[in-house]
């Protein structure tokens, strides 16, 4: 399942900060700073899709993430490959390495990182 945009940034947020309250949610916002109810609304809405879950602490409810950051993206990033690349993850790579600004050592870096995953297959 997928997020808005909205559901996204608001999931960036409670990712970095693992957990938290409406007050604490809010307050990762820059100014102007979204409505609590707004919030509220995106938070019914990731619970529903299961992103999320909170437990009560006293009259407030603490918000934690069910989905791992990395787990999120890796799926969204298949989905784009699977979309744009014909489901080929070479291509995506090619597309990547050519048409990204990467600098000379980003590339070498890239390459160390992709002749130690073919030494572990």
């Amino acid at each position: 399942m997928k997020l808005s945009k909205s559901e996204e940034e608001l999931m960036n947020h409670l990712w970095k900060l693992e957990k938290g309250k409406m007050k604490d949610l809010i307050n990762a916002y820059e100014d102007p700073k979204p409505a609590t109810t707004t919030i509220a609304t995106l938070l019914k809405r990731m619970q529903i899709k299961q992103f999320i879950d909170y437990k009560q602490v006293g009259r407030t409810r603490e918000y934690f993430p069910l989905v791992h950051k990395s787990d999120y993206f890796s799926k969204q990033l298949k989905g784009l490959i699977k979309l744009f690349f014909n489901d080929s993850a070479s291509q995506f790579a090619s597309f990547f390495a050519k048409e990204t600004d990467l600098s000379k050592l980003e590339l070498e870096d890239l390459k160390t990182i992709i002749e130690s995953e073919i030494k572990n297959k």
